[in-house]
C-alpha cells in the first residue's frame, strides 16, 4: 500500500495582523505576501470564496503564482451551502465549480461548510453527493463537508458521505465534541481553536496528539489534509509550522 501525503497550511494568508513580523516581514508588500507564504507551505485553504466568487482569471492567477506541487482547497460559495442549502445542485454550484477550476491540476478538495442552524436533511444531502460524482467540472472532485449541527452526526450520514467517497471534516468546534469516523481514502482537519474560536493557540501536546493520528493515517495509504484558522495573533502560522516540525521528527522514528 502506498504511503499518503500530508498537506499542511492555513486558512488564508491575508491577514493584516500577520504582518510587521508577526508572519510576514516589516516592510513586506501585501501583493508579495502570498509568495512569502508558499516559501513556507505547500497548501493553503481559501476561505473568502464563501464570501465572494472570484473570477477564473483570479484562480488561473494563483495557479500561476504558486510552485508545481501547491495545493489549493477551496471553500465552497455559502449561496450553496447557507442559501441553497444544497438544493438544485446542478444549477446551484455551476458557476462556482466552473471558476475553481481555474486551479487546474492545483486543485485540493472543495470544503463544504454546513450552517449551524439547519437540521439533518439526508435527501438533499445525497442528492448533492450524487451529483457531485458525476458532475464533469473538476473531475474525481474530493468533496469535504464540515457539519456544524448535532443532528447531521449520525450513521445514516455517514454511510452517505462513504458511499460518495466524501470526507466529514474533523472540526474542533469547542462546543461540538463529538468522534466521527474516517469515511473517505483522505481525511480532512479544520483546526480553529483549542479553547475559543480563532483566538486559542493549540499546545505541543495537542499538536504532538495530532502529528500521531496523522502518522497513521498516512500508513493507512490516506493522504491527510489540515489547516489551522486560529488565526489572532499569528497562532495559525506558528501552530502549523510546530506540527510540521513534529510530524517530522515523529516519521523518523521506526514503527
Amino acid at each position: 500500500m502506498a504511503k499518503g501525503k500530508v498537506y499542511i497550511g492555513t486558512s488564508g494568508w491575508i491577514y493584516p495582523h500577520w504582518g510587521n513580523g508577526v508572519f510576514y516581514p516589516s516592510g513586506l508588500k501585501q501583493g508579495e505576501w502570498f509568495s512569502y507564504y508558499c516559501q513556507h507551505f505547500d497548501t493553503v485553504e481559501i476561505n473568502n470564496t464563501f464570501y465572494h466568487l472570484p473570477k477564473r482569471e483570479v484562480f488561473e492567477n494563483w495557479q500561476r503564482s504558486s510552485p508545481e506541487n501547491f495545493v489549493f482547497v477551496v471553500k465552497a460559495s455559502r449561496f450553496i451551502t447557507h442559501m441553497k442549502k444544497l438544493k438544485d445542485p446542478a444549477s446551484s454550484t455551476r458557476n462556482f465549480l466552473t471558476n475553481a477550476a481555474g486551479l487546474g491540476k492545483k486543485i485540493g478538495p472543495i470544503l463544504f461548510q454546513l450552517p449551524p442552524f439547519w437540521n439533518l436533511n439526508l435527501e438533499r444531502l445525497k442528492e448533492f453527493i450524487d451529483y457531485l460524482s458525476l458532475q464533469k467540472i473538476i473531475p474525481n472532485i474530493r468533496a469535504v463537508f464540515e457539519i456544524r449541527n448535532p443532528t447531521w452526526f449520525c450513521d445514516e450520514v455517514f454511510k452517505i458521505l462513504q458511499e460518495g467517497k466524501a470526507a466529514l471534516c474533523f472540526a474542533d468546534w469547542p462546543d461540538l465534541k463529538i468522534e466521527s469516523p474516517v469515511t473517505a481514502d483522505f481525511v480532512y482537519l479544520r483546526r480553529h481553536g483549542s479553547t475559543s474560536l480563532y483566538s486559542s493557540e493549540y499546545s505541543q501536546e495537542e499538536l504532538r496528539r495530532d502529528a500521531e493520528q496523522i502518522k497513521n493515517w498516512l500508513k493507512d495509504g490516506r493522504d491527510v489534509y489540515i489547516y489551522f484558522n486560529n488565526d489572532a495573533h499569528g497562532w495559525a502560522v506558528k501552530n502549523a509550522k510546530t506540527l510540521k516540525e513534529l510530524l517530522s521528527q515523529i516519521q523518523k522514528k521506526p514503527l
